[in-house]
């Protein structure tokens, strides 16, 4: 397992023809899920980055990758990308344990913000960028393609804002041992509402209030389901086959043929593998495939490990208490236990949780119950940061109240400067 494998670049898998549907049905659910214990983590960390002197200027391309450049290796080890708006992404490497994934990140983040800084930028942890409009700066011909392909499909505005304006914390596990493997997807996907609403930190998008805690999350929800909702089947029995199943029925987005090639028609992936369509004039390959899974998005992604997609970005201050409460959850069984009981009645309730957060009563009292859990076995290095989050979920506020207090107090730039600046 690895937090760090490029989406525009991934691995390379036997590149065969596939034959039929069938056969990519086989090679997804083959591939999806590593048998094995658990105990790995692995963070990416996205902040949108504000020039100090003037926080409605976008950074461009050739400024942030010059800086990126000049950065010599991380004292934790994470690779530095950007986003297609500008925004900069920390991937670190797996570690064992919660406690030495964040340690990690948090050393890490500090070196990535002293270089920024020196260059007069400042990096900010939101969900949601809360002051410039949508605006791709990653020239990419992968972004290029997925531009156009959101804007067939009617869900351009949508698109575009969830590339360049959204930023989240990524947490990778281990899928854990096979016979656990429902359970797993299915508690991994039981907390998602609970845990948005716990993280929510995007109450602002483009200039505006949104009207949702976790403006993120609404984007996301935008998007077609068939790329962006739960991945889980009926009963959630067998996560390798539901994984495979979604990833025959959703659309191809883009071909690479060599040159990406997007596509403007809704084409299932099960259509291109059993031939009746052909894109770029030939049957698709297991590289095709491979490819095709990389342009899925959903809350809970198989990657061999599961990559937790549903979290804003939020401060240091408390981030590092949101990633153990989280995996901690998922890989302590005492505490799932109390999770999956705590989350039953809002295992569902996504749309709820990304707007009111946790002013719904049945979203705080599943909170309350999986902040203690984690904060009784939390470490003395993560005390403080716990005690913080503990604090909030007693108060019923997330990050985003918090943000939304600075913006009604100083204005939306100001406060985006102040922690461009690393004020708290």
């Amino acid at each position: 397992m690895t937090s760090e494998v490029d989406d525009a670049h991934p691995i390379e898998p036997p590149n065969g023809e596939l034959t039929s549907a069938n056969d990519a049905h086989r090679y997804v659910s083959d591939h999806c899920l590593n048998d094995g214990p658990v105990g790995q983590v692995g963070l990416e960390v996205e902040a949108h980055c504000f020039d100090l002197a003037d926080p409605m200027r976008r950074p461009g391309w050739d400024e942030l990758t010059e800086i990126i450049s000049g950065i010599s290796a991380l004292p934790g080890g994470s690779a530095v990308t950007v986003e297609p708006g500008g925004a900069v992404e920390l991937s670190g490497p797996p570690m064992v344990g919660p406690l030495a994934a964040i340690a990690a990140m948090q050393a890490d983040r500090a070196a990535l913000r002293a270089t920024f800084a020196q260059a007069g930028l400042g990096l900010v942890l939101l969900g949601a960028d809360p002051l410039r409009p949508a605006k791709r700066v990653n020239p990419g011909p992968r972004y290029q393609a997925m531009e156009t392909f959101f804007k067939a499909s009617d869900t351009g505005a949508a698109g575009a804002a969830m590339m360049t304006s959204t930023a989240s914390i990524q947490i990778n596990l281990d899928a854990g041992p096979r016979a656990g493997w429902a359970h797993r997807v299915r508690l991994a996907h039981a907390l998602g509402p609970t845990m948005i609403a716990i993280a929510a930190n995007s109450p602002l998008l483009g200039g505006k209030f949104a009207g949702w805690r976790s403006a993120r999350q609404h984007v996301w929800s935008q998007l077609d389901s068939a790329r962006c909702g739960p991945v889980l089947g009926a009963n959630g029995d067998d996560p390798a086959r539901d994984w495979a199943r979604y990833a025959l029925k959703a659309p191809v987005m883009l071909v690479k043929s060599p040159e990406v090639i997007p596509l403007t028609t809704w084409v299932p992936f099960a259509d291109w593998a059993d031939g009746r369509v052909q894109l770029g004039d030939r049957r698709p390959t297991h590289s095709d495939l491979d490819y095709h899974l990389t342009t899925l998005f959903p809350p809970v992604r198989p990657r061999r490990w599961l990559e937790i997609r549903y979290l804003d970005s939020v401060p240091d201050a408390v981030w590092p208490a949101v990633v153990f409460t989280l995996v901690t959850l998922l890989d302590d069984p005492a505490a799932a236990d109390i999770a999956a009981e705590a989350t039953e009645s809002v295992a569902t309730a996504w749309d709820r949780a990304a707007q009111i957060g946790l002013g719904d009563r049945r979203l705080a009292d599943a909170a309350a119950i999986c902040v203690q859990a984690a904060a009784e076995r939390a470490p003395a290095e993560l005390e403080e940061s716990m005690q913080q989050l503990v604090r909030s979920v007693e108060q019923g506020r997330c990050p985003a109240d918090d943000f939304s207090d600075r913006v009604v107090k100083y204005g939306i730039a100001p406060a985006v400067t102040h922690l461009a600046q690393g004020e708290l």
